[in-house]
């Protein structure tokens, strides 16, 4: 009775040994797993920056800093706790995510942004058709061959403020020393003086 008892306790203290020396090797291969992913993702991000000719943003330099700082330690954690680890994994996925959001969204602005030397002018659709007509007219009286008697006209009142808007947007967008005309906001006002004059409406004549 006496030996089956002793070999109950050997049997079950190396369950024990064999249970506790699974769980150490594991949380051995998960840190230096977490570890090796760290490594390679600051060597990938340092990579990429050198062959751009860049510098590896202060943010992602100081986060991957925080992960070699912790690389290698073996913390004892209570319940709920945030492993650290972990916790600066999290700081360098921000910090990577951050810059590569920033780098994107640069980059988008870039692409965007006129090419130099050029001007670049948002229109909506109905800016567009007014400025058509307008050009057409404008260059064909402007050719002295032109000898036809084709009529564009306003249909009203809002029709000829939105042609007097999109032709000040394009304007405006010319830089001051560049305007063939010394005062923007003659031109401005000489448009709208030519529509109230035509549309605003003429008061009854007083009988004497």
């Amino acid at each position: 009775m006496e030996i089956l008892l002793i070999l109950s306790g050997l049997l079950v203290a190396f369950a024990a040994a064999g249970w506790s020396c699974a769980k150490s090797y594991f949380e051995k291969g998960r840190l230096r797993g977490m570890e090796e992913a760290a490594r390679e993702i600051a060597r990938g991000i340092s990579s990429h920056y050198e062959a751009e000719g860049q510098m590896v943003p202060e943010k992602v330099a100081k986060a991957i800093k925080g992960v070699k700082a912790v690389a290698g330690k073996r913390f004892k954690l209570r319940a709920g706790a945030t492993d650290p680890h972990h916790a600066q994994l999290w700081i360098l996925g921000d910090a990577i995510g951050e810059a590569c959001w920033l780098k994107g969204h640069a980059a988008g602005i870039r692409r965007k942004a006129p090419a130099e030397g050029k001007i670049r002018i948002d229109f909506a659709l109905n800016e567009l058709l007014q400025l058509s007509w307008l050009a057409h007219l404008g260059f064909q009286n402007m050719m002295p061959n032109y000898r036809s008697f084709e009529i564009h006209r306003f249909s009203g009142e809002t029709d000829a403020q939105e042609g007097a808007i999109a032709v000040g947007k394009i304007e405006s967008a010319i830089p001051a020393r560049e305007r063939p005309f010394p005062d923007l906001a003659a031109q401005l006002k000489g448009r709208q003086k030519l529509i109230r004059d035509w549309w605003q409406p003429v008061p009854d004549r007083l009988s004497a």
